[in-house]
């Protein structure tokens, strides 16, 4: 007869109060994790995160109170989770994951990782630690009423790099208001602005910087001292953003200042944030119109398709704000606006806006058409996902403890329920991708470059450290003679980063051994030299398409439903990949079960399955196809993709 603690076995009751977890992340779905832990019997709990509580997490990560904002999240969600079990052992640490203290060894003492990151480059880095530790991982993400969480166990299942990845649509607050590197949170950044200015302020859309920049500091108590620091910093007057543009009748120029020179000016205090990254430069409005003559536009073609000068930026700025000055006039007292693509007044200031803020950190300006384009959804943080995953997580990790990993699913969470009236829909874990340059016996990749343009430090960083996800890389050329190209020692061949990969002999057919040993992650990349990139594509990686998912495949394996426990062989729809996340990792679009597991299909137009992402929410690997010998298609699609915002994450 089974002995039962409770809800569960003796043995595994036995198990939880003894073995050791690690929880990356305490953030939304962090903080109903930890929370389900302690009450489900573990008792040995570490947990990370980097961050500090902001009031725009009070809302869904409910660990946390107004009394704690400015604090570490992961010494305030220690401390309340005590208060559910004040027997539980948990250790806190108000780090970044990516640090080399967590190496390897580290890593080995946990029977089991669970993340709840909101960004990819953490997310990949716990992969491959948890790869070289031999560690079962579980992955999770959410974004608005979609989430996700796999199961990741070395030689078992595919990891969490197996599949492309999309470009992730999801950031964290602090790159939109801080440290923006990529045109798209120049435009997540601009429609806030419009928000702050115009339309519905809201605590999760603040532009202003982030004295509370995690990265900023490594210090809490000064990060905690930047956060509930006084009203005015330096010269800058620290109010909403709506008031302070009210008191000045909405005037252009004094808004131009206080966006893109003052503010600017303010980042630029935050030195730290600076240290490895070019910092940004502030504009004056007198000096441009000063400035002499300058093209509107550049380039030919239809006036929206031109890309226009920073003057000609300026004067659209003005000649918007003054616009959307007199509509909120018309309206009458406390009204508000509501930004749309389709209104040309809005769509000017994102547009002159953005690229103002582009301009500042050094990207490459977009045209109005670009900038339309590129603006996609805002999808919500929203508590019942994160609290319906968590739990999800924890069942997984069940499984694993009691020794049945086979039994271990990807589940996906829809917005709608399927034919079978389902929203959780499981499926069976992938083996490992044959052609992954990450956990395979022999890891490489071809990289098309242009070898008389690209940088060693284009190399290190843009390449090795931002595509394929190495924190401290060493790069050794095999041209006979071991040249050592790259050092992660600090100052062993900085002289090397401003020189073109020419100037080492590197040429079309060139290999380069990339060795990581923070990852315990060695990758062959051979080189293709080509002068054939489109413009401001700086590198290919051959082979990768991450904008598309893998070929769907028929598959008839029988998957077992996770709403009640009971084997229903249902069998889901297909699986591509998409990005995820705010507290998290990739996601699904629209996914459905079967009526029964003799009759199941899902052809790839009609709904799929997004793995997660990062991200700052999310990704992983997609579930194959599934289908039956008729192949008739039963998933409704999803069309969330038809709203008019732009995804952020915290």
């Amino acid at each position: 007869m089974v002995q039962l603690m409770g809800p569960l076995r003796k043995e595994l009751s036995d198990s939880l109060s003894t073995c050791k977890v690690l929880v990356v992340g305490a953030g939304g779905i962090g903080c109903e994790l930890l929370k389900n832990l302690v009450l489900t019997g573990f008792k040995n709990i570490e947990v990370i995160d980097l961050d500090t509580i902001d009031v725009s997490n009070l809302n869904r990560q409910f660990l946390f109170q107004k009394k704690h904002v400015g604090k570490s999240k992961a010494q305030v969600a220690k401390e309340s989770a005590l208060t559910f079990c004040p027997t539980a052992n948990i250790t806190a640490y108000h780090d970044s994951i990516m640090n080399p203290d967590y190496n390897v060894e580290f890593f080995r003492q946990f029977i089991l990782v669970m993340n709840a990151l909101d960004n990819r480059a953490a997310r990949n880095h716990v992969n491959r630690m948890c790869l070289a530790a031999d560690i079962p991982l579980i992955e999770s993400g959410t974004a608005g009423y979609l989430g996700q969480v796999t199961v990741i166990k070395k030689g078992l299942t595919e990891c969490y790099e197996c599949q492309p990845k999309p470009t992730q649509k999801t950031f964290p607050g602090c790159t939109i208001r801080n440290t923006p590197s990529e045109p798209i949170h120049c435009i997540v950044w601009a429609k806030y602005l419009f928000n702050q200015l115009f339309g519905e302020e809201d605590a999760d859309q603040e532009v202003s910087p982030d004295t509370a920049d995690p990265e900023a500091s490594w210090n809490p108590e000064e990060t905690a001292a930047r956060a509930t620091a006084s009203e005015k910093d330096g010269d800058i007057k620290r109010v909403s953003t709506k008031e302070w543009a009210r008191s000045t009748g909405y005037d252009p120029v004094k808004l131009f200042h206080k966006l893109f020179k003052d503010d600017i000016r303010y980042l630029l205090t935050m030195d730290k944030l600076w240290k490895k990254r070019k910092a940004p430069t502030p504009l004056d409005w007198n000096q441009l119109r000063n400035s002499g003559p300058q093209e509107a536009s550049v380039g030919s073609g239809l006036k929206d398709q031109q890309v226009l000068s920073v003057w000609g930026l300026c004067k659209m700025f003005q000649h918007s704000v003054e616009t959307l000055r007199s509509m909120l006039q018309e309206k009458g007292e406390g009204a508000e606006l509501v930004w749309d693509k389709d209104d040309p007044p809005a769509m000017d200031f994102v547009t002159a806006a953005a690229n103002l803020r582009m301009h500042i950190f050094s990207m490459n300006t977009k045209s109005r058409f670009d900038v339309k384009s590129m603006a996609g959804n805002i999808i919500p943080a929203i508590a019942t996902t994160n609290a319906i995953i968590a739990g999800l997580i924890v069942l997984e990790g069940l499984k694993i403890l009691s020794g049945e990993l086979e039994s271990c699913r990807t589940i996906f969470l829809n917005k709608c329920p399927n034919v079978r009236k389902k929203l959780l829909v499981p499926c069976i874990l992938d083996p490992p991708c044959a052609n992954c340059y990450v956990c395979t016996s022999k890891p490489e990749v071809t990289v098309k470059l242009n070898v008389h343009k690209t940088t060693v430090l284009c190399l290190q960083d843009r390449i090795l450290k931002e595509r394929f996800g190495m924190v401290a890389p060493d790069v050794q050329i095999e041209d006979g003679k071991g040249t050592i190209l790259i050092s992660s020692e600090e100052g062993e061949t900085e002289s090397n980063n401003n020189k073109f990969l020419t100037d080492f002999g590197i040429r079309n057919g060139s290999r380069l051994q990339v060795d990581d040993f923070l990852q315990d992650y060695t990758l062959l990349v051979n080189v293709l030299h080509t002068e054939e990139l489109e413009r401001d594509v700086e590198f290919e990686v051959v082979g990768d398409a991450p904008d598309k998912a893998p070929p769907p495949q028929p598959n008839k394996e029988e998957v077992n439903s996770v709403t009640n426990g009971s084997n229903d062989s249902a069998q889901p729809s297909t699986s591509s990949k998409a990005p995820a996340d705010e507290d998290d990792l990739m996601i699904v679009e629209s996914d459905e079960e079967e009526a029964s597991s003799s009759s199941a299909a899902a052809t790839p137009s009609s709904g799929s399955k997004r793995r997660h992402s990062d991200a700052e929410t999310g990704e992983s690997s997609s579930k194959r196809l599934r289908m039956d010998e008729s192949g008739a298609a039963d998933a409704p699609t999803n069309d969330d993709d038809d709203d008019d915002d732009i995804i952020t994450l915290d």
